[in-house]
């Protein structure tokens, strides 16, 4: 089993970004050595430091699918298609961002647009209710641009315009995003999938829990779409077959649901 995962609003609370009542679910997944797979909006400094605070080192995908990021010699795997960058190979779907940046600017005349770009680390803070340490990794952007959007009228004609330049926006749980046309959640997990198939084999099954309309693309790619609901208790309008809504929103729900799965997984291994 490999366990794909957003962050905000799912495995983190939306109002502390906390994930201590998802720590039983978490324990569980360490002893198994399942790995699980962060598939977030959030930036590659942000993922880093979650990743410590919950004690694990696994890969992961960043930006809303802009990039996979495999630790160097995680599992004994040999990643050399994927780019070296640091102490990870990595594989790119984005835009870098600062063409994205470049779009944004030249439509700000425009549109009534507030990126993170256009924010100081206090106003992201504000925006978002995070720490000023962690808004400043908030604004450590490598591919995509949150923003904020005036006039909600607008949002048609700004698609249309970001898709001559190669970019498309997609919405998440507080802010719209900026990104490039060629990825999302999805493409990145069906890479990630072909990864782990090609070294466990075909059996593997995937798991995927989201709960905002970017996290969709990656439930539809996977074995077990697993969707949260909002912290009003309503959920995204999801069809999928196989879906488990969970009963409760952000790490409660999550753990609760997480927990049911590895529950039966176990059943079925006996």
């Amino acid at each position: 089993m490999v366990i794909f995962s957003d962050l905000d609003g799912s495995l983190l609370n939306y109002d502390d970004y906390s994930f201590e009542e998802a720590r039983p679910a978490l324990e569980k997944i360490r002893r198994w050595e399942i790995p699980l797979i962060l598939t977030t909006s959030k930036t590659r400094a942000e993922v880093e430091i979650i990743l410590g605070e919950m004690g694990f080192e696994e890969p992961f995908i960043i930006e809303n699918g802009a990039a996979l990021f495999f630790p160097a010699g995680y599992r004994g795997w040999d990643m050399a298609n994927g780019i070296a960058m640091k102490s990870y190979g990595v594989m790119q779907l984005g835009m870098p961002y600062a063409e994205i940046r470049t779009f944004v600017k030249r439509m700000t005349p425009r549109f009534k647009i507030k990126g993170f770009g256009d924010c100081s680390v206090q106003e992201i803070a504000d925006m978002t209710g995070l720490p000023y340490d962690k808004a400043v990794l908030a604004k450590e952007r490598e591919f995509t641009e949150p923003f904020l959007l005036g006039e909600e009228k607008d949002i048609e004609d700004l698609k249309y315009l970001a898709s001559k330049d190669k970019i498309k926006i997609v919405r998440g749980g507080m802010f719209y995003h900026f990104m490039g046309i060629h990825q999302d959640k999805g493409e990145a997990v069906k890479i990630t999938k072909s990864i782990f198939r090609r070294r466990i084999g075909e059996e593997v099954r995937f798991v995927g829990i989201g709960d905002s309309a970017n996290d969709i693309p990656m439930l539809e790619h996977v074995d077990i779409p697993v969707l949260i609901p909002h912290a009003d208790g309503r959920f995204e309008h999801v069809d999928l077959p196989n879906l488990i809504r969970a009963g409760s929103p952000g790490s409660r729900g999550w753990n609760d649901v997480v927990e049911g799965i590895l529950d039966e997984f176990e059943k079925r291994r006996a």
